[in-house]
C-alpha cells in the first residue's frame, strides 16, 4: 500500500496544485464567499478520517445551548437522501446520516438539519428555525461559506504537518490551510501526555501562530441501551464489540486496559449495515462461549444498529481538553462569537 501510494505521487502534486488554484480564488474572492448575518462556527480537519469531529462539535453544542439557540448543520454524509432535511423524531441514519442523528438525539432543544449545499441550507434553517449560532460539521474546506470561527482538527498520531496531501498521503489540501484555523485543537491525545511532548508539537505547529489545544476521548463510566451497566461490570462479562468508525483503536485499548474480554466484528466508517451484516453478527454473537455475554457498539454506530439488533448497548464518549484548559478554549470561543456578533450588529 506504501509503494503503491508513492507511486500516485504525482498525482497529489496535480491535487495540490488544483486545491491550491481554488483557495486562492477564494481568498482573492473571484470565487465567493457568503457571509451570514449570525455567527457560524466551522469544525473540520484538513486529512480524512477520524480527527474527532464529532465529539467536538457536541462539545461546542455542550458549552453553547445554555446561552444561545444553537443548530447544526452537516451534509449528513452516509445518508440515502438530498437536499435539505431539518431532523425530527421519525428520521432514521439512512435519512439524514448517523453523526446528524446522533446530534438530534442527544440534544434537546437543537435543531439539526443536513444539505450537501451549505449556503442553502444555512439559509433555510435562519428562516425556519432563526438560531443563534450554527454549527457546520466537517466543513473546513467547504469555501462557499465564509465562518466566523474555524476549529482545526489534527490527530495526536496522525498530525497534519507530518502528512502529504492525497493519494500519497491523507492530507485533503495543503497544510497552509491551516493558516484559516482560529484555532487548532490535537484531538485522541493519550491522557498523561506529557507537557514536553505537548512542546514538541506546539513547535511543529508554530509556524501558523495560532492557538493550539490538546484534547482526549473520554469514554462514559457506563454503557447504554438495552443494557446500563457499569464498566467494572463488564469484567465478568465476553463483549462481541460491533464498529463502524474511522480508528476504534481508542476504544479496543480502553477495553483492554479496563480487563474487559471481547470479540471485535471492524466495518468501514459509516459502513450501511445490511441484513447479511446483521446475520454474521448474530451469528458471531452466537459462536461466543459464554452465558454472560452481550452486544457493545459505538454510539454513532447504534444509531444505524438499534432498529436491526434488539439486545444492543452502546458506550458513549465526550472531549476533556488537558492541562485543565477547558475554560481557555471555551473562552476563546465565546469571546470568538462576542466580536462577530458586535461586528454583525455595528
Amino acid at each position: 500500500m506504501k509503494i503503491l501510494r508513492f507511486l500516485l505521487f504525482p498525482f497529489a502534486i496535480i491535487y495540490d496544485i488544483i486545491t491550491a488554484i481554488r483557495n486562492f480564488l477564494f481568498e482573492k474572492n473571484i470565487l465567493k464567499s457568503v457571509k451570514f448575518s449570525l455567527p457560524v462556527i466551522v469544525v473540520g480537519n484538513l486529512s480524512v478520517g477520524g480527527t474527532g469531529k464529532t465529539p467536538q462539535v457536541e462539545y461546542l453544542v455542550s458549552i453553547l445551548q445554555e446561552k444561545f439557540k444553537v443548530a447544526i448543520l452537516s451534509r449528513g454524509y452516509g445518508r440515502k437522501t438530498k437536499g435539505y432535511i431539518l431532523a425530527n423524531n421519525n428520521h432514521s441514519a439512512s435519512d439524514i446520516g448517523d453523526e446528524p442523528l446522533q446530534y438530534y438525539k442527544k440534544f434537546a432543544n437543537l435543531n439539526v438539519a443536513v444539505n450537501e449545499n451549505r449556503v442553502e441550507g444555512i439559509q433555510q434553517l435562519i428562516q425556519s428555525k432563526s438560531p443563534d449560532i450554527i454549527l457546520l460539521d466537517d466543513a473546513y474546506q467547504h469555501r462557499k461559506v465564509k465562518g466566523s470561527c474555524y476549529v482545526l482538527l489534527t490527530k495526536y498520531n496522525d498530525l497534519f504537518i507530518d502528512d502529504f496531501l492525497l493519494p500519497t498521503g491523507n492530507l485533503r489540501e495543503n497544510r497552509a490551510g491551516a493558516a484559516r484555523a482560529d484555532v487548532i485543537v490535537v484531538t485522541k491525545c493519550p491522557s498523561n501526555l506529557s507537557i514536553l511532548e505537548q512542546d514538541k508539537i506546539k513547535k511543529k505547529l508554530q509556524l501558523f501562530n495560532k492557538p493550539v489545544f490538546f484534547s482526549t476521548i473520554a469514554y462514559a463510566d457506563k454503557i447504554s441501551g438495552s443494557l446500563n451497566l457499569t464498566i467494572d461490570a463488564l469484567k465478568s462479562k465476553h463483549l462481541l464489540l460491533v464498529t463502524g468508525i474511522a480508528n476504534p483503536k481508542p476504544l479496543l485499548s480502553f477495553l483492554s486496559d479496563n480487563a474487559i474480554n471481547f470479540t471485535h466484528l471492524n466495518y468501514p466508517d459509516h459502513h450501511h449495515f445490511t441484513d447479511k451484516n446483521i446475520q454474521d453478527i448474530t451469528s458471531k454473537f452466537s459462536e461466543i462461549n459464554s452465558k454472560d455475554k452481550l452486544i457493545l457498539t459505538t454510539e454513532k454506530d447504534y444509531t444505524r444498529l438499534q432498529n436491526k439488533i434488539t439486545e444492543l448497548s452502546y458506550l458513549e464518549i465526550r472531549t476533556a481538553f488537558l492541562n485543565n484548559d477547558a475554560s481557555n478554549f471555551n473562552s476563546l470561543i465565546l469571546n470568538s462569537i462576542g466580536v462577530n456578533l458586535y461586528n454583525l450588529n455595528n
